[in-house]
């Protein structure tokens, strides 16, 4: 019989912890149901948890999402998983907040699945994100230009306050979990539109990566790596931002006399730094340090508009940007950049 390795560690699950599946009634979450319940069920083994499972109906296609949860009611009943059923209304959602159907969706689930964690529901929700998907996310990542804690695509364990996501199934290919279904004669229901390469991911899964096997027919495995190391990349560089950030960045502007002025008119927040300490920083960190400031007062800045702010500071050339004393510049979320003889200042109004 077909097996393979869930992976996680007696850190993030112990016994007597609740754990709950997402299950769509796919492969991928049928199995990890199924390898759960029957580590749960192994006698002396067992994981001594508590098990349930979560389906989000999204009513995105029809009778076809109807007979998904039917599907995954019959399952849950078969294996004696209790089982908790939110009914979204995506379209709804679509139309209100101008998302994409593909993030409407999720987060309509992460949303559901924060709301069981808070109620107490479970300890963890486990979701069956494959090695596979892993590739997909960083392919498309890479696509947009994200930066490392993009690349870093999809994680393990991610933890709030609330509780948290496990993704037991991030090294296992999906070939692997449909030879274990196959092998248990277990069926799972097919999403029609996982074909539809409309969606970027689908165009993705069934035209990039395939044509990426034909230069590196590791390069699933080889993406995945990518995004371990962006994850510890973006780890250890938000330890030596936590360290440094205190030491840089001055709350308001400088006021005549000493001292320095902080706005408290109702939605106005604004940081400065001095330029020369700037200028003492390493490329890579000075870029960090800058990011970071714009993010605290709530602005994301692409590498270009961090590229035009350090031209703005004297460290890039840039002919659409004035890098010179007294220069301002206007980036997106409402951020302003201004220079002066000494100082970088930094002002957001919402």
């Amino acid at each position: 019989m077909a097996t393979f390795t869930l992976s996680f560690s007696r850190e993030q699950i112990r016994p007597g912890d609740r754990l709950c599946v997402a299950i769509s009634g796919g492969a991928d979450s049928v199995a990890l149901l199924l390898a759960l319940h029957g580590v749960n069920t192994a006698g002396r083994d067992s994981l001594g948890v508590g098990l349930s499972a979560v389906h989000v109906n999204h009513h995105l296609r029809g009778d076809e999402s109807d007979a998904d949860q039917r599907f995954v009611e019959d399952l849950c009943i078969s294996l004696d998983v209790p089982l908790h059923i939110h009914q979204a209304d995506i379209p709804a959602r679509v139309t209100s907040t101008k998302e994409s159907i593909e993030e409407a969706a999720r987060n309509v689930r992460y949303e559901f699945f924060n709301t069981l964690l808070g109620s107490g529901h479970t300890d963890s929700i486990l979701t069956a994100h494959t090695l596979d998907d892993q590739a997909e996310t960083v392919v498309m990542k890479l696509l947009r230009g994200a930066w490392t804690e993009g690349l870093s695509a999809i994680h393990p364990v991610v933890t709030n306050a609330k509780g948290k996501i496990l993704r037991p199934f991030l090294n296992t290919r999906r070939a692997e979990i449909e030879a274990f279904l196959n092998s248990r004669s277990q069926s799972w229901r097919e999403d029609s539109t996982n074909t539809d390469t409309a969606f970027t991911r689908n165009k993705i899964r069934h035209e990039l990566l395939p044509q990426m096997r034909g230069f590196n027919p590791s390069i699933d495995q080889t993406l995945a790596n990518l995004a371990e190391l962006a994850r510890e990349e973006e780890s250890r560089w938000q330890i030596e931002l936590a360290r440094i950030l205190p030491q840089l960045l001055l709350p308001g502007k400088p006021v005549r006399g000493g001292g320095r002025a902080v706005s408290t008119a109702p939605g106005e927040w604004s940081i400065s730094i001095e330029l020369d300490r700037l200028r003492a920083l390493d490329p890579a960190l000075r870029r960090r340090v800058l990011r970071a400031a714009a993010r605290q007062l709530g602005a994301r800045l692409s590498f270009d508009e961090t590229s035009r702010l350090l031209a703005l500071c004297g460290f890039r050339v840039d002919p659409t940007v004035a890098g010179r004393t007294n220069s301002c510049l206007h980036l997106p979320d409402g951020l302003r950049a201004n220079r002066t003889a000494r100082e970088l200042q930094l002002h957001r109004s919402t």
